[in-house]
């Protein structure tokens, strides 16, 4: 890489690895031109596909005929926008092609500065022939952020060694409607479980060296009627009690050092052109520093989606002035309206260099602008992103998110006569989310391949079930019902039936679900819920398995099936993970991030409600879910016992606004199988200035046992943990009576502790306390049931 000297000869400072990169930063901005600034604020698409079958929304109509290379980088460049992610590449190829692109950008500008590369990573790096990991709703399924975090840390030493800088996750949007299309991204309806777990994302892949870019900010999963991009009408209680602590976790806890901001319009006022909230909130109140990145052509959507912009330029404008740093996909409105428009003194310079600063310093931090740099990595010829240790782990992921909903002692499996059934049962892609790179780009590259092995549920029973007979039944949408009687017929002449329902998912319609495949209503996809009642008339065991991307309604029709057990599109190995499961080699252990709702047309309701939004009597409605959030089962049992509180001691029932508290429950193995428990921990606030949820999540930890063995295990619970958006909108901790409850799920409580919150009301805001702790002490054996 060529360096830059100063007029005098001597080195140039911002390449001065002694100086932090604020004063390395300060050094450079000024000597840069209008048109050098703008380009550092744009990222540029070049392996874009304007066919209409595209991965963003409005591709093909917002997609433009670009200029030459050679003049698009001329002034250099901010962002390469998916380099490996818009078409199947090899992995070295793809690696050297980059190096290559990146020599040009540094030769024909004038600082020679590369650009910084963004890549999608929400299921894994979203690149051909790299792992494909669960879907965000596994992730939650587990309880077990620590395993996301390495996860995470794979994908980001994955694009890392790649050449990548930047991925586009997670996506921390908390679930408000599962009929959204964008619900399979989601992590959960809990914001505590989306938080922690997010944070442990954010942390590994920015461990890796990668920038973490915190999805979708704010609001854009409470949109009306669960339709993608539609108005959001929510209050600001809802979005500061439910919708923004995740990525307050993701910012302190985590370390992200980017956020993408939301398509949504929240009570009419786009995200995009909210300097409330991606500059008052954002950057003034919680002191974010780093970058705000435009999501795939939103500044240009405040003009023709919107209508708060009259023409490009006024979109730029807007853009800039709410808080966004730098345009993607590709250069559109920060392009040459940008420019035109500075010029005419329509846009204030200062508004572009305080962007500006901000890409530069963290250019520096990512080491693009030191002496040294390298294009192309030492180690390309041997790169890979499928490799045995991220298999490992996202195996490991697979099987702690099956979640076993019913059991009336057929599962686990064994050896016998069994009938695989349904839809999803021999499909790979049943196992992949839509960001997948397979679901989102391959799918228009089908002589490629797959570029994986990935294993069906049916490839996967086949071998260790040696009487299995298959029969789809339907196809996952259509109305055709012609295989079904086929299906029955295997089933009656099985021992147990295996049914295999659910979605693929897909792109803006082109799937069931994922991105812009929004639903009508929460029933199966097709006929598939004429295959499974048709099944269940046989009389035969039915394990009905749901692989899907959002949970459907399990209504009374569905009360036969002899076992239900719900997965969540579970990744290249969720074939291996959920036979595993359901032959008994491993242990359910996966719990309900999201409610399974029993009426498929009922209004839209997560577990976060309050009193009159619960079962009552003033409506003939009942929302009361088939199966509520943290819900699973195990193959063994455990029993749970002497819940207390362990601090304070002089007062067990006092827990001081400005203090914590300590509670402490046993739990035991009482089954002959080693298990995973999940332990939760809810809080009930009965009577407040506003209404509150009925509980809410407030701690979880995941415990193994051995057979016999118990534990105790402790929450330090700070009262921060507890305080909520009061009359003023100001985040409170309210004085009290309170309870915290031991849950095996949202709706079964093993105990509850009564407690008063103590003391004067506290205002608290970004910087109070986060979490609730979590000490595990295993005791000595206990005797086994009989």
């Amino acid at each position: 890489m060529r360096s830059q000297s100063l007029e005098d000869g001597g080195a140039a400072p911002w390449r001065d690895q002694r100086l932090s990169p604020t004063e390395r930063a300060e050094a450079l901005l000024p000597k840069m031109t209008l048109e050098e600034k703008i380009a550092q604020l744009v990222g540029v698409w070049v392996g874009a596909d304007a066919s209409g079958e595209g991965v963003a929304p409005h591709q093909s109509d917002m997609i433009s005929e670009l200029p030459p290379w050679s003049t698009v980088i001329q002034y250099g460049l901010g962002q390469l926008t998916r380099p490996f992610g818009t078409a199947p590449v090899d992995p070295v190829f793809g690696a050297r092609s980059l190096a290559a692109s990146q020599a040009q950008i540094v030769a024909a500008s004038r600082f020679g500065i590369p650009a910084q590369v963004h890549e999608e990573c929400l299921t894994g790096f979203a690149a051909w022939r790299a792992t494909v990991y669960p879907t965000p709703l596994s992730w939650g399924a587990s309880f077990d952020p620590e395993l996301v975090e390495a996860m995470a840390d794979r994908i980001g030493r994955s694009m890392r060694a790649a050449g990548v800088h930047q991925g586009l996750a997670p996506v921390l949007d908390v679930t408000r409607d599962y009929r959204w299309g964008r619900t399979e991204e989601t992590i959960g309806e809990d914001p505590y479980l989306v938080g922690t777990t997010g944070a442990a994302y954010v942390r590994g892949l920015e461990r890796a060296g990668v920038v973490a870019t915190l999805k979708h900010f704010a609001g854009y999963s409470a949109s009306r009627g669960g339709r993608n991009l539609a108005p959001v009408p929510m209050g600001r209680r809802e979005l500061a009690d439910v919708i923004l602590p995740p990525f307050e976790m993701a910012l302190r806890l985590g370390g992200a050092r980017s956020v993408m901001n939301s398509y949504a319009e929240i009570d009419g006022l786009p995200v995009a052109a909210d300097r409330g909230l991606l500059t008052g909130l954002l950057r003034d109140e919680w002191g974010f520093t780093g970058t705000v990145v435009a999501d795939y052509f939103a500044v240009r959507f405040l003009q023709t989606l919107h209508g708060v912009a009259g023409d490009p330029a006024d979109a730029a404008r807007l853009a800039l002035r709410a808080g966004i740093d730098v345009e993607l996909p590709t250069v559109d409105a920060f392009g040459g309206p940008l420019v035109e428009a500075a010029r005419r003194g329509e846009v204030d310079e200062a508004l572009i260099d305080c962007a500006l600063r901000r890409v530069l310093i963290q250019k520096i931090e990512l080491g693009l602008l030191d002496e040294g740099w390298q294009e192309l990595p030492d180690d390309v010829a041997s790169l890979r992103f499928d490799d045995e240790a991220s298999q490992d782990i996202a195996l490991r992921l697979a099987r702690e998110s099956v979640v076993l909903l019913r059991n009336t002692g057929v599962l686990p499996l064994t050896v016998g006569r069994v009938a695989l059934v349904g839809p999803v049962a021999d499909d790979p892609m049943a196992m992949l989310g839509c960001y997948s790179f397979p679901n989102h780009v391959g799918v228009n590259h089908s002589e490629f391949g797959l570029g994986l092995d990935i294993p069906t549920l049916r490839d996967e029973l086949a071998r260790r079930v040696p009487l299995l007979t298959h029969e789809p039944g339907c196809a996952i949408t259509g109305e055709d019902t012609s295989g079904i009687p086929a299906a029955v017929a295997a089933a009656a002449d099985a021992d147990v039936c295996v049914l295999a329902v659910g979605d693929r998912a897909g792109m803006f319609g082109r799937g069931t679900s994922g991105e812009g495949c929004d639903a009508v209503d929460l029933r199966l996809p097709g006929v598939q819920s004429d295959l499974v009642r048709a099944v269940l008339a046989t009389g035969t065991p039915v394990v009905l398995v749901l692989m899907a991307g959002r949970p459907y309604a399990l209504g009374p029709e569905f009360d036969g099936a002899a076992a239900v057990v719900q997965t969540f599109f579970l990744g290249q190995l969720g074939g291996q993970a959920l036979a595993e499961v359901l032959t008994g080699a491993v242990d359910p252990s996966g719990r309900l991030p999201v409610s399974v709702p029993r009426d498929a047309g009922g209004l839209p309701s997560t577990y976060l409600a309050p009193p009159l939004g619960r079962r009552n009597k003033v409506s003939s409605v009942d929302p009361t879910p088939t199966y509520p959030f943290g819900h699973g089962l195990s193959y063994t049992t455990f029993e749970w016992s002497d819940a207390t509180v362990v601090e304070p001691r002089e007062d067990p029932t006092a827990w001081p606004v400005d203090g914590e508290v300590r509670v402490r429950i046993t739990v035991a193995n009482t089954g002959e199988r080693a298990a995973t428990e999940v332990v939760q921990l809810y809080l009930h606030d009965p009577v407040a200035q506003t209404t509150r949820p009925v509980v809410r999540l407030i701690g979880y930890t995941r415990l193994p046992l051995a057979p016999g063995e118990a534990a105790h295990v402790t929450f330090g619970v700070p009262a921060d943990v507890a305080s909520f958006a009061g009359l003023t909108g100001q985040r409170i901790v309210e004085p009290g009576d309170v309870e915290l409850r031991f849950g095996r799920s949202s709706g079964d409580a093993a105990a509850a502790l009564p407690l008063r919150l103590v003391g004067t009301e506290r205002q608290v805001g970004f910087e109070r306390e986060l979490l609730t702790s979590v000490r595990v002490e295993p005791l000595v054996a206990v005797p086994q049931s009989a």
